[in-house]
C-alpha cells in the first residue's frame, strides 16, 4: 500500500513513521512534509498546497494511492474529504459537515447539547455590542472563543471583565464574524483522541499538552508547548465515562444529522475537581503535540 498524508507538522511526522512500520504499507508521500519526513525511509515529500484538492487527488489517481490522510484541520474544513471520496479516492478524516465540529464553535455546542454531552454553559453572538453587554453581567473569569478556526490561538481565558471585553473587541475586530462567551470551569484539561469508522469509537491513550508560552503556566495560549501520553489523570473508570458520557453520545449525535464522520474524534476535556468531565471543545483531527506522545 502507498498512504499519502496531508500536512507538515511533527503531528504528520509521527503519522509518517508509525504508518511505516506496517509491513503493509510500502511507502508514505507526505504534502508537502517537512525535513523531517524527507530523511524517513520509505518516506517522500511532494510539493503541493494543502488547499490544491485538485492536484493532490490527480497524484493520489495517477500514482495508485490507497489512502489519504488528513492532518491539519484546515483542509478538512475546506472539504478536502468530500473532493477526494467524489473522485473514488479513501480518505482518513471527516467530511467537511463533520469537520463544522472543530470549525464552528457554535456548531459544536449545539451538537453537544442535543447530545446530552456535558459542557460549560455558554451564548453566541454574531455582534460586538450585545456580546459586550451580556460579559458585563457575568462573573469573571470568563472564557472568550473564536467561533471559527485560530490555529489553537482563538480562546481568551479572561481574568477580568474588562480583560473579556477587550477580547470580545480583537476577536470582530480581526474579522471574525460570530464568538462564543464560555462559563469558565476549572481543572486539569487533557485530550482524549479517539478514531472511529462511523461506528464505534476507540480511544487512544490520553495525553495533557501545555497551551501557555509563559513559565508557570503563564501568558497566551498557543497552539501547544508540550505533550506527553499517558496522563495519569485519566484512570481506566474514567476513561469508560469519557466513552461512554462523550464520544458515544457525541457519534450517535452526528449519525442523526445524517453525518458519516469517520476519523478522528479528538475531546479537549477538562476533568472538574469532583472528577467528572466535561468538553471544552471537539477538534476533528489528530492533535499536535499530542499525536507525537501518543503514537509512539
Amino acid at each position: 500500500m502507498k498512504i499519502l498524508v496531508i500536512g507538515n507538522g511533527g503531528r504528520e511526522y509521527a503519522l509518517a513513521w508509525k504508518l511505516l512500520q506496517s509491513q503493509s504499507i510500502q511507502q508514505v508521500i507526505c504534502v508537502p512534509g517537512n525535513g523531517g519526513t524527507a530523511t524517513l525511509r520509505g518516506c517522500q515529500n511532494l510539493l503541493l498546497n494543502v488547499q490544491d484538492f485538485e492536484a493532490i487527488a490527480e497524484f493520489a489517481l495517477v500514482n495508485d494511492i490507497s489512502l489519504v490522510v488528513v492532518g491539519p484541520e484546515l483542509p478538512l474544513s475546506l472539504g478536502i474529504t468530500d473532493y477526494l471520496q467524489s473522485k473514488d479516492i479513501p480518505v482518513f478524516g471527516p467530511t467537511q459537515e463533520g469537520a463544522q465540529i472543530e470549525s464552528s464553535k457554535s456548531w459544536a455546542k449545539d451538537l453537544m447539547q442535543s447530545a446530552g454531552v456535558p459542557t460549560p454553559s455558554f451564548a453566541v453572538f454574531t455582534e460586538p455590542e450585545p456580546a459586550l453587554a451580556y460579559v458585563k453581567t457575568q462573573v469573571a473569569p470568563i472564557v472568550v472563543k473564536a467561533d471559527g478556526l485560530a490555529a489553537g490561538k482563538g480562546v481568551t481565558v479572561a481574568a477580568t471583565i474588562d480583560e473579556a471585553e477587550l477580547a470580545v473587541q480583537s476577536l470582530f475586530q480581526n474579522g471574525f464574524e460570530t464568538v462564543v462567551i464560555e462559563e469558565c470551569v476549572t481543572g486539569q484539561e487533557v485530550s482524549v483522541l479517539a478514531v472511529t469508522d462511523g461506528l464505534t469509537v476507540r480511544p487512544l491513550l490520553p495525553a495533557q499538552d501545555h497551551k501557555r508560552i509563559g513559565e508557570g503556566d503563564t501568558g497566551p495560549n498557543t497552539g501547544g508547548m508540550g505533550a506527553y501520553a499517558p496522563a495519569p489523570i485519566v484512570t481506566p473508570e474514567l476513561s469508560t465515562r469519557i466513552e461512554k458520557e462523550i464520544l458515544n453520545p457525541t457519534l450517535e449525535a452526528l449519525k442523526v444529522r445524517g453525518i458519516d464522520y469517520r476519523g478522528v474524534l479528538y475531546a479537549g476535556l477538562m476533568i472538574t475537581p469532583e472528577g467528572n468531565p466535561t468538553v471544552l471543545e471537539f477538534n476533528c483531527r489528530f492533535g499536535d503535540p499530542e499525536t507525537q506522545a501518543i503514537l509512539p
